[in-house]
């Protein structure tokens, strides 16, 4: 569970990063146009932050981590394409903010994060099924309380 927390805490700091880095790149360039910049800090905020501290939650109830392998797989994969993604969101943002295209190696790069965070979500969900379908885990208060007074 602490690399849970540890992991929405890096990202927590990444957005607050790529937020200061938006707003000072467009005031030295003098730009106020639309760009990716604009929005990766709230991407990173909630898909990155805020998703890992439910997953937190999440694990604290139902031990998502106990599915071994394919727990590992979603977090692995989750991470590699978010940070793939927004990477890549920052990399076109800041060509545009500098006036400067990017090139198909950024899209492509974008896609590729994009797919693997898709792939991470389907076995986050498929975790969390499974977690939750599994009889060792209580599935109400009256269960929980008749388990704890046996």
């Amino acid at each position: 569970m602490k690399t849970l927390l540890n992991t929405a805490h890096i990202y927590m700091i990444i957005g607050l990063i790529s937020g200061f880095y938006y707003r000072e790149i467009t005031k030295v360039e003098h730009f106020t146009g639309q760009s990716q910049l604009g929005v990766v800090h709230t991407h990173v905020l909630a898909l990155g932050m805020l998703f890992f501290l439910i997953v937190l939650a999440l694990e604290k109830q139902f031990t998502l981590s106990a599915r071994g392998s394919l727990y590992g797989w979603f977090f692995w994969l989750y991470n590699i394409g978010l940070a793939i993604t927004v990477v890549s969101m920052t990399l076109h943002g800041t060509l545009t903010v500098l006036g400067k295209s990017s090139g198909e190696a950024i899209a492509i790069g974008a896609g590729v994060g994009h797919i693997l965070l898709a792939v991470g979500l389907i076995l986050f969900f498929i975790t969390v099924g499974k977690s939750i379908d599994d009889s060792r885990t209580p599935h109400s208060a009256a269960v929980f309380a008749e388990q704890e007074a046996l």
